[in-house]
């Protein structure tokens, strides 16, 4: 289990607009390239643990911020189902 959560929060930590963009068509949430843009901008660096409740509730505020509630709670559904 290790090894996946270091996985995905690594991927989280490199994330580029392409790979939101291409996850979110993959997973049907709505998403323009400017805000996979700015989503990326705002993860790329960070070394979020989003297997953490708390830090991924901060990473889901800040996203909703960019994208709207209705699209963060979607990106938090699809981080869930990455985490569990």
């Amino acid at each position: 289990m290790k090894l996946i959560k270091n996985m995905v929060n690594y991927k989280l930590n490199i994330i580029t607009a392409d790979d939101l963009m291409r996850y979110a068509s993959e997973f049907n949430i709505q998403v323009t390239r400017s805000q996979a843009e700015k989503i990326a901008g705002y993860l790329r660096g960070k070394n979020f643990d989003l297997f953490d409740d708390h830090v991924r509730g901060q990473v889901i505020r800040e996203i909703a911020k960019i994208t709207g509630p209705k699209t963060a709670r979607e990106i938090n559904r699809l981080f869930n189902q990455f985490t569990k």
